[in-house]
């Protein structure tokens, strides 16, 4: 087989899930992660559609669904703590929803046995040859891949090398969002209690772990900021002063967040380019087509386009050219729909909660992830 081995930036969702099947059609994967090991915290993500078609295809549906959080309806108050309407949780939670963290361990089970993981490194430069891909790293050196796959999120390492700045490819939405876990402090029932603090900013907290603890979710409308993404200290401080003073529960959450060491800010942002690929390298999931956390696809999109491309690759007979080009033209409508969705929810967010008749009758027929533009081909 040509074009065997693989080199993937990103231990995610999209990486380890692209291992698997890289693995299931006779590659050799190798994973590189920044981080020490699989993060912990974030966000809980859902599945809708074709993600759980792929979930049951890796053989770990129901594995998943054990760690379902069984979340159940969302009320929404304001400041004051008045009870304004209840999203039901057909909306926002999807087929299947678990912690980010519970998925990114069992995909991490399912690979780590017969894929390299190479934690706690990076990569530094990409020196694309005739036959191969020559990748430098921090740690370690040099090393020659066939093809190398940037998995690595919205502030792809691989994508800047390959393609240049990021401001070329990032396009903000106006909003922030923060994310931190907490005690089950507001005594949560499988529920999400979330407050319309006013001003451009909103908070949101859902229980998790069977009621065991919590997540807190902030939000601020903010044109880009100039902070330092690593430091967690400077970021605290940062949401300190942009909710100092709220009401609420504001004071109690802000305590967690002086606390908290798993903490993820990051601006609510699309990735949108031309092409997802140039030569022997090619980008996956967020680093070529996020959608943002507002609009509950982007787990879907990375378990979906890794399906799709490891398909690609194996039945390509070594063009990776044609593989990369065809699993974009695969996807493109797909990304295109989760993107608009997620603007839509950015233009809602801080307005006034629709009646709750506006809530029900989304709830009678709830959004999917339009199946219909994406056909999962038995590769």
């Amino acid at each position: 087989m040509t074009n065997k081995n693989i080199l993937i930036s990103g231990a995610g969702v999209a990486g380890p899930a692209l291992a698997y099947w890289l693995r299931r059609h006779g590659y050799t994967p190798t994973v590189v992660e920044r981080a020490a090991a699989p993060r912990p915290g974030g966000y809980a993500v859902d599945f809708r559609g074709p993600a759980i078609t792929v979930l049951d295809r890796m053989g770990i549906l129901d594995e998943v669904r054990k760690y379902s959080t069984t979340i159940r309806d969302s009320k929404v108050v304001d400041s004051d703590g008045r009870h304004l309407v209840t999203m039901p949780a057909a909306i926002f939670a999807g087929e299947l929803e678990v912690l980010k963290s519970d998925l990114t361990d069992i995909l991490y089970a399912l690979t780590k046995d017969e894929t390299e993981y190479l934690f706690d490194n990076s990569i530094t430069a990409l020196d694309e040859e005739a036959d191969g891909v020559l990748v430098h790293f921090e740690r370690g050196e040099p090393r020659r891949f066939d093809l190398v796959v940037g998995a690595d999120g919205m502030y792809s390492k691989v994508r800047a090398l390959a393609f240049g700045e990021h401001a070329d490819y990032l396009h903000h939405l106006g909003v922030y969002n923060a994310i931190f876990a907490t005690d089950n402090f507001l005594n949560l029932d499988y529920e999400g209690l979330a407050c319309q603090l006013g001003n451009g900013r909103s908070a949101n907290v859902f229980s998790a772990r069977d009621n065991t603890e919590a997540r807190a979710a902030l939000y601020f409308a903010a044109e880009l900021l100039d902070y330092d993404r690593r430091d967690l200290d400077a970021q605290k401080r940062l949401l300190a002063e942009r909710f100092a003073g709220d009401g609420w529960e504001m004071p109690r959450l802000l305590e967690y967040l002086a606390a908290s060491s798993d903490l993820y800010l990051t601006p609510v942002s699309q990735v949108r380019m031309d092409t997802w690929s140039t030569g022997r390298i090619v980008l996956l999931g967020d680093a070529c087509a996020c959608a943002s956390p507002l609009s509950g696809r982007g787990t879907s999109q990375a378990l979906v386009g890794a399906y799709v491309l490891a398909g690609e690759l194996a039945t390509a007979a070594g063009d990776y050219a044609a593989a990369f080009a065809s699993y974009e033209n695969q996807l493109r409508d797909y990304v295109k729909v989760n993107q608009a969705g997620a603007e839509e929810v950015v233009g809602m967010m801080f307005a006034e909660p629709p009646p709750q008749e506006v809530f029900d009758a989304m709830a009678a027929n709830p959004p999917e992830a339009d199946p219909e533009l994406v056909t999962l081909k038995n590769y």
